[in-house]
């Protein structure tokens, strides 16, 4: 039945529906599992022990480890668990010293979220270490510990630690599966993107293909760190990782001769899927390729890919001295600590998100300070855990955050009114312990109401308040997410002027220089053109994430990343042309005209120029003349594409 005219649709805006619906992700039952007994375990000997509250301390530092296990590559979760764990045991000192000294406190956690809030700007193992920080030294500042100071730090500690030795314990099976099923995800990827050459589903394919690709160097990188040069596995795995780039990029070219001539022959994106196969499995040997022989440049630029990848995919174990690694060997541990630590005092972003937590923490201190609120550390814990910079819109997370703390706290009622305390808390923690990872892969609400009744279980193990601690959890964390909105978000510019129109222009200006190296001339120009569009993808790909979360904003943030998002696929679509073009010449194809070049340079430069200028959409002049048969029409025409978009109609 049709609605009625005039009236009134009422709905939940987008933002909000996007983040209360679970994302489809699998079960981790393994992660469950180690959950379930890292946090349940340690319980159990408190209360075998006599000592609860001990127990009840370590189950925390297992919380704790379980939440930063997030890595997929063993040396990376030995990282992203222990590192932590030594940040989080400073925190809980520091906030065991000021426990009950009022104004002290105070201002203690302040400086202690201002360093937090610096620090995680580094990285991601950067990032979880200043949570802990935080998050502990509230912890340490609102709870009373036991005798002697230093009690509550090792029992922390120790429960990260068991966290670790589980997560330790198939290391010995599954030593370098990670990485090796990862390239070989990358495999897969790439045959999915020749089989989609030529259909609307390309640029999704594409996608696919730089998110597998950045998530396959991270690992082997991360690992590579600590072991290049020691292991010729992980050598080899490098080594099958970088031949995939040629492979990629030969798919452009791919792509415009599916569109002119018909699909690719299906054998092509068959023998990249045996390539994974061989990955996966370790095979060498003389691979045997029954491929059709190639007429036009594209179908000699995908041919040669594919045969180069096949002979580097089957090849034994390579040198460990003499491997083609185009990203260069990381730098030495006390250099890259050196640049982190002046980018960190130089940034000003890093600064900003400081000073931007440092003050709501300030406030949340305060406040419980000046006002007797029950468990006050609950205030400075949610807004520690919404003001996060690398986990979505501040808005919306504390909105979702609030949802989320009800449908746990109702858990949470159940469990302190119906549940006798003692040894029946072992098996409800086993329980409760499991959803947490099954849960956060299905999104931020629906971790928070996983995590809250744990936390409750624990705080009522520590400070035996049962059931009265459920109403003024929910107090605490409405006003938690009430100074995240306005001290957090409200009061910063750029949380709601949002600063992705200058992201964009910066890729695009990135993108105009690519089109120039692509084609000048000199005998490094391979290795440069490599390099330079892997971080111009690496780079797309940060701009379309920065995009995705402005995208969960609600009014007008939201709602000018949606006028943007086509330009931000058109620029991408530039890069594969101009990939394309570069491939068509090195197989045979007449090279382009400088001027041409120089033409299509100049236009991407004046549309970055002209998008710094303004926050909507500008009017932008189209016109770009060329050999209409010349190589880099398909380029032109993307480029005549992106100038339309920003025009006024998508205002």
């Amino acid at each position: 039945m049709a609605r009625p005219a005039g009236s009134v649709r009422l709905s939940p805006p987008a933002w909000l529906t996007a983040g209360l619906k679970p994302a489809p992700a699998p079960i981790p039952w393994a992660a469950a599992l180690r959950a379930a007994v890292a946090l349940a375990a340690p319980l159990a000997v408190g209360l075998a022990a006599g000592h609860p509250a001990y127990g009840a301390l370590v189950s925390m530092g297992a919380l704790s480890g379980v939440i930063g296990d997030t890595a997929d590559a063993y040396r990376m979760r030995v990282f992203n668990i222990a590192v932590p764990q030594l940040f989080g045991a400073v925190g809980v000192t520091l906030g065991t010293l000021v426990f009950g000294h009022g104004w002290l406190a105070v201002a203690a956690l302040t400086l202690v979220a201002l360093v937090s809030g610096m620090i995680s700007s580094i990285g991601a193992v950067a990032s979880v270490s200043g949570l802990l920080l935080l998050l502990n030294a509230v912890v340490g500042a609102g709870l009373p510990m036991p005798d002697p100071w230093w009690t509550a730090p090792l029992l922390l500690t120790l429960g990260g630690l068991f966290v670790l030795v589980l997560t330790l314990l198939g290391w010995p099976l599954r030593r370098a599966a990670p990485e090796r099923a990862a390239v070989a995800a990358t495999y897969r990827a790439v045959a999915e993107l020749y089989e989609a050459t030529g259909t609307a589903a390309y640029d999704d394919k594409r996608h696919a293909v730089t998110a597998s690709l950045n998530h396959a160097y991270d690992l082997i990188l991360a690992r590579r760190a600590r072991q290049h040069g020691r292991s010729p596995s992980l050598v080899r795995l490098l080594a099958q990782l970088n031949v995939v780039i040629p492979l990629a990029e030969a798919a452009p070219a791919g792509h415009l001769r599916a569109r002119l001539y018909g699909p690719l022959s299906p054998t092509i994106p068959a023998t990249v899927r045996e390539l994974a196969d061989a990955v996966e499995e370790g095979r060498t040997g003389t691979p045997v390729l029954d491929l059709p022989t190639p007429e036009r440049p594209a179908e000699k630029a995908v041919d040669h890919a594919l045969r180069h990848a096949a002979a580097v995919v089957h090849k034994a174990e390579p040198d460990v001295h003499n491997v083609d690694d185009r990203l260069g060997k990381p730098a030495a541990l006390r250099v890259r600590a050196r640049r982190a630590t002046r980018s960190v005092l130089l940034s000003g972003a890093s600064w900003r998100y400081g000073l931007r937590l440092a003050l709501c923490i300030g406030l949340a201190q305060a406040l419980v300070s000046l006002i007797a609120v029950p468990r006050s550390y609950w205030v400075a814990l949610t807004v520690t855990f919404v003001l996060k910079p690398d986990f979505g819109s501040v808005f919306s997370r504390a909105v979702l955050r609030a949802l989320g703390t009800a449908a746990g706290l109702l858990l949470a009622a159940l469990v302190l009114a119906e549940v006798p305390r003692g040894f029946w808390d072992v098996p409800v923690m086993c329980a409760l312990a499991a959803l947490i990872p099954a849960f956060s892969a299905k999104g931020y609400a629906f971790q928070t109401a996983a995590i809250t009744p744990v936390i409750l279980l624990l705080s009522d193990t520590l400070n035996q308040q049962g059931f009265g601690l459920v109403m003024p959890r929910l107090y605490d964390s409405l006003i938690g997410c009430g100074i995240t909105l306005i001290a957090g978000y409200l009061l910063w510019p750029e949380s709601w002027h949002t600063r992705i129109g200058d992201r964009l222009a910066d890729a695009v200006a990135d993108t105009a220089a690519y089109v120039a190296l692509a084609f000048a001339d000199g005998a490094d120009g391979q290795g440069a053109r490599l390099r330079a569009r892997r971080k111009l993808y690496r780079d797309l790909s940060t701009v379309r994430s920065e995009f995705q979360r402005a995208l969960t904003e609600p009014p007008p943030t939201g709602a000018r990343a949606a006028a943007w998002w086509p330009l931000v696929v058109a620029v991408e679509r530039i890069v594969d042309a101009t990939t394309a073009a570069r491939l068509r010449v090195d197989h045979g194809a007449p090279d382009p005209d400088r001027a041409e070049v120089t033409a299509v340079e100049g236009e991407l430069r004046e549309l970055a120029d002209a998008l710094r200028e303004t926050d909507t959409l500008v009017e932008v002049r189209t016109e770009l003349l060329g050999d209409e048969t010349g190589v880099l029409e398909p380029l032109r025409q993307e480029v005549r594409a992106a100038r339309a978009i920003a025009g006024p109609d998508l205002r």
